[in-house]
């Protein structure tokens, strides 16, 4: 399937999905009599509020047509689609000039891998495509887990936090986190619907997990810059951690991830504790604290699946 049916395809089920989440009363309908067949809104209660025909909606729905901008916008209005959700639905679409893919293997940036080595007491990690792990300092190391010991073609974040017990237990909210992470991949998918990685990922993960196969069903999307993440580390207790991420210049592909405590705080006091601890440790013999852009972070959950506080 080419790119352009693909998301025309998946326009139609994230339509379909957002219609079938929202009730007349909260679209502003009147309350109908009698039991409803459908959950959700009608295809003609959707075509009526984006004031276009319920056949011109129903072939959007079937991925028989296109639509123009003028009535993309109309519908996230109707389905209260928010900014992650209304860029997604431009892209499927067309509409946003998505960057031009490149399949050739990441490596991380030297920019960002000095930027990883100078944050001694910050956990630190890159994502590459498809929330591929690049890189990662001591500290996230120490934070998650030993992300050396994963195999190369395994360094995935989504693939961890499914699959990795050790970053399964320590999330405060395991499904929340697991949720948000696969709201972003998606967003991720709509770039490159061809990617054969990505549809491996997916596949294998729709087999071996039966939440991931639920959740990605239902074709929710995320776009986050930064948020909160509450974790139980099994060395030095709960801490709750701000999430942000910078943007390579010169590869949008790759991302570095940071996470930090408000000082004064006890998990501010915490990471310091584990930065204390990590030093030792990585100071010994054998362990190295400049991971090569090959090793791995193994079960970083970072962008994705954190909790944005408002």
């Amino acid at each position: 399937m080419s790119s352009s049916n693909g998301h025309v395809s998946e326009l139609g089920a994230f339509l379909k999905a957002r219609r079938t989440e929202l009730s007349p009363a909260e679209a502003g309908l009147p309350g109908s009599a009698g039991r409803r067949r459908v959950k959700g809104l009608r295809r003609e209660e959707v075509a009526l509020l984006a004031s276009i025909s319920p056949d011109y909606y129903t072939r959007l729905e079937q991925g028989r047509r296109r639509a123009s901008e003028p009535v993309l916008d109309a519908l996230a209005r109707v389905l209260r689609l928010d900014d992650g959700e209304r860029a997604y639905l431009l892209e499927l679409s067309g509409r946003d000039t998505a960057r031009p893919r490149r399949r050739t293997s990441q490596k991380v940036r030297p920019q960002l891998r000095r930027l990883l080595d100078d944050l001694s007491t910050t956990p630190a990690v890159v994502l590459g495509r498809r929330t591929d792990i690049l890189a990662w300092n001591a500290m996230a190391s120490a934070l998650f887990i030993d992300f050396a010991r994963i195999p190369e073609r395994d360094r995935n974040f989504v693939r961890l936090i499914f699959r990795e017990p050790a970053v399964r237990a320590l999330y405060a909210d395991w499904e929340w986190a697991a949720r948000m992470t696969l709201a972003q991949l998606r967003m991720e998918a709509v770039r490159d619907p061809e990617d054969p990685r990505l549809t491996e990922l997916v596949g294998e993960l729709s087999v071996q997990d039966t939440d991931f196969r639920r959740w990605w069903g239902t074709h929710r999307v995320a776009a986050q810059r930064s948020g909160t993440k509450v974790l139980d580390h099994p060395v030095v207790g709960p801490l709750t951690l701000d999430w942000s991420f910078l943007t390579s210049t010169d590869d949008p592909d790759q991302q570095l991830i940071t996470l930090t405590a408000e000082p004064g705080t006890t998990s501010h006091d915490r990471l310091r504790t584990l930065a204390s601890r990590t030093s030792g440790a990585h100071d010994r013999p054998g362990r190295s604290a400049r991971p090569d852009s090959s090793s791995a972070m193994a079960g970083a959950s970072w962008p994705s699946t954190s909790r944005v506080r408002t």
